[in-house]
């Protein structure tokens, strides 16, 4: 993982908010991945700010988009916001 990125959370009755911050490469996407499956279950909708990401390497993209491809509709309430949105999710 990158050593400078982070995620933030925080909740919300039936949502669930993700801030993510720092370098994302293929190791920050795995713990993405791995915060949505451990915590994102139990929300209508989740949230993922990219507002604070300095660098999106092209490796990390294609890791999440090939991880969350399979769990599509376990995450149908996926919103990414932010101005880095694009770059990291497919629309």
């Amino acid at each position: 993982m990158a050593s400078n990125f982070h995620i933030f959370s925080f909740e919300t009755r039936d949502t669930l908010h993700l801030k993510l911050a720092g370098d994302f490469d293929g190791n920050s996407a795995h713990e993405l991945i791995d915060t949505l499956i451990t915590h994102g279950k139990r929300f209508y909708q989740i949230f993922i700010d990219t507002n604070d990401l300095k660098t999106i390497y092209p490796f990390g993209r294609d890791v999440l988009q090939k991880k969350l491809g399979p769990l599509n509709k376990q995450f149908e309430n996926l919103i990414f916001i932010g101005i880095n949105e694009h770059n990291i999710a497919e629309n």
